[in-house]
């Protein structure tokens, strides 16, 4: 028994591991999404156990537990029913049956805590204000959201017709999306908490004047106000992207990123922990110590999360002449590229005309639209994710080319 199961858990695992296109008619596709439904039911039910570190407050205002508990309950019943239709027709049995067992798991999880907790089943307790919090909902949301829609958009109008979904070393940059949700939620939620305490400190002792820099911008319109956050934003971002890239120990972290050697909308997540931290800090402390409203900077933080993810896209996008004034998925191609002409270029994350403006945009051939290749030049980048998180740690600095010339970095 010992063994059967040791060799199922294998089977699993190299399972989880693999990559490449899904074989319609097979049972692949539905049983993938049997097993992609099976981690959310668990991630949901893990939200209902623990709603007060797990949940964020500002999705609660827009989504109650009545309609979460509608959605975990539908994506149970129709995980549950795929799973069972593919092993009683003897489709991928293994995959559903792992789904299956995922899923049970959860409605354990669900059953006991609900017991121990004296609440009926799926039932949030009372959620205590003012704590950190992981923003799992949140994260649950975005990855239904980013996959339907930026999926469905590089299918439509793909750059590279032969990428799979599920290509090479997805399972990385999918680690990487969860882990990042994670640590931007929670580092948001340190960052207001401290910077509303300094804030109300401040005009509790000297109230906002009217003509001051803060009130001069908490009186502006909402699209206007949103529209000089991204500005200033991107300008925190354009000149921390080139102390990333032009300092050595900036790199460090940074290679990371550029590890990826194919784009799509997934890759773009791939972002070592602490410069995920370092990033949302030196990006997002400005923009609430200057007074903008908590409204404006939410809806900043979508739109960026949405303008990143479709900057990285595997799909064959450049908007006309509109690409000399915002990123588009061509512009930031180029940033991560091992092409000689877009080394240390196309540092903005939304608007292009700062490149421009600072002589760092891309100045590639006419001819050549799209970069040849992507990755850190000298691939001295390890794959997988927690290798990748030791590697600023532990790397000397020395690479070898591809014609065995040492190289180091000393930028």
């Amino acid at each position: 028994m010992k063994n059967i199961i040791d060799s199922e858990v294998q089977k699993g695992i190299a399972l989880a591991m693999s990559h490449g296109p899904l074989r319609a008619g097979k049972g692949m596709v539905s049983g993938m999404i049997a097993l992609f439904l099976a981690n959310f039911c668990l991630l949901g039910v893990l939200m209902f156990q623990f709603p007060n570190y797990l949940t964020t407050p500002k999705v609660r205002e827009f989504v109650s537990f009545d309609a979460m508990r509608v959605a975990l309950l539908a994506a149970m019943v129709t995980c549950g029913a795929i799973a069972i239709f593919n092993i009683v027709f003897n489709r991928v049995r293994r995959l559903s049956s792992w789904a299956l067992l995922w899923l049970s798991v959860a409605l354990l999880i669900s059953w006991v805590g609900a017991s121990l907790a004296g609440r009926s089943w799926l039932s949030a307790g009372e959620i205590p204000t003012h704590i950190p919090y992981l923003g799992v909902d949140w994260l649950i949301f975005d990855l239904l959201a980013t996959t339907l829609l930026f999926t469905t958009i590089e299918k439509i109008k793909p750059l590279k017709l032969e990428m799979p979904v599920f290509r090479k070393y997805w399972q990385t940059d999918f680690a990487y999306f969860a882990t990042g949700h994670l640590l931007v939620g929670l580092t948001l939620f340190l960052v207001y908490a401290v910077l509303y305490g300094i804030t109300n400190t401040a005009t509790s002792i000297a109230p906002i004047a009217q003509d001051s820099v803060r009130g001069w911008i908490q009186q502006l319109p909402f699209g206007w106000a949103l529209l000089l956050l991204m500005l200033i934003t991107d300008l925190a971002r354009y000149w921390l992207h080139r102390f990333y890239h032009e300092t050595a120990i900036g790199w460090r972290l940074h290679a990371i990123h550029h590890s990826a050697e194919d784009m799509d909308w997934i890759s773009g997540s791939r972002t070592h922990g602490i410069e995920t931290v370092l990033s949302t800090v030196v990006i997002l402390a400005p923009a609430f110590l200057l007074g903008f409203s908590q409204n404006v900077i939410n809806f900043y933080i979508l739109i960026a999360g949405v303008q990143a993810v479709f900057n990285h896209t595997n799909a064959s996008v450049r908007l006309g002449p509109l690409r000399y004034l915002i990123v588009t998925p061509n512009f930031h191609h180029w940033h991560h590229s091992r092409d000689a002409e877009g080394l240390d270029r196309c540092y903005a994350a939304h608007f292009a005309f700062l490149d421009y403006l600072f002589g760092t945009a891309v100045k590639a051939d006419k001819n050549k639209i799209w970069p040849n290749a992507y990755g850190v030049l000298g691939d001295y980048v390890p794959q997988g994710f927690w290798a990748q998180q030791v590697f600023p740690f532990l790397w000397s600095g020395r690479w070898t080319d591809e014609h065995g010339r040492e190289h180091r970095e000393n930028c």
